[in-house]
């Protein structure tokens, strides 16, 4: 029998540095539970990581599709780099396959901000997502698809720093709110010259410290607004009955 999209829900998972957070979506991205989260493992390997999100979903009600959204470098599945959970733990680990035997549902995996781009673009042109939080993530996307992710928070930015270094959560600590901001005016300013994009959205934690003045295509959303990204990235495989 043909599932119609009315009948398909989403579990989207977000597994961040500091807290891993899940709920469940219909078709269109709207909440169908409560947006629930737990702190990620203080030693976060993958088994403990699993056992985390094992527990976070078990109250759910029944799912169709599995969406993770993962801090890191994710390619067909498996992960490649975990920066802020840590790489050499990680590396090479098969999420995509792990979860779908722990959850005994189909699973994609992309990188977190991946998702949320996903999920708060306008699907109009050159659009560029990134996330001020532990780390300094970002997701490029065209006309609403996502483009071949690059790990921009491991480019040097200066002689010394990535984008992490930079503008991450220890910068931002270290660096105090004032030194922080300008900082993040100059990661805009050279994104904006080497993408030329038509709108650029800022999420992460770190968002809602930004003092200075944003341009008119650039736009603060929350992690709650990206969160339809979760249904997003299983609009291709959504079947229709036919009438």
């Amino acid at each position: 029998m043909m599932e119609t999209i009315d009948q398909l829900s989403i579990l989207s998972i977000d597994i961040g540095g500091s807290r891993i957070k899940a709920t469940v979506l219909n078709q269109a991205g709207e909440l169908q539970t409560s947006y629930i989260k737990t702190d990620t493992p203080s030693i976060a390997s993958p088994e403990n990581v699993l056992d985390a999100i094992s527990y976070l979903v078990k109250s759910f009600p029944t799912y169709d599709r599995v969406s993770v959204g993962f801090p890191g470098y994710v390619k067909d599945g498996i992960v490649m780099t975990a920066p802020n959970l840590g790489t050499h733990l990680w590396r090479q680990f098969d999420l995509r396959q792990e979860l779908a035997a722990l959850l005994q549902k189909p699973v994609r995996v992309v990188n977190d901000a991946d998702l949320q781009g996903l999920g708060v673009v306008r699907g109009k042109g050159l659009e560029i997502v990134i996330t001020l939080g532990t780390g300094f993530g970002s997701a490029l996307l065209h006309n609403g698809f996502l483009l071949p992710h690059l790990e921009l928070a491991h480019h040097p930015i200066t002689k010394r720093k990535d984008y992490d270094q930079y503008v991450g959560e220890l910068a931002f600590k270290s660096a105090g709110v004032e030194k922080w901001n300008m900082r993040v005016q100059r990661v805009l300013q050279i994104l904006k010259t080497v993408f030329n994009y038509d709108y650029l959205y800022i999420s992460g934690g770190n968002a809602d410290e930004i003092l200075f003045k944003l341009d008119e295509n650039i736009t603060i959303v929350s992690n709650v607004d990206g969160i339809k990204g979760g249904a997003m990235l299983w609009q291709d495989e959504f079947l229709v009955a036919s009438k």
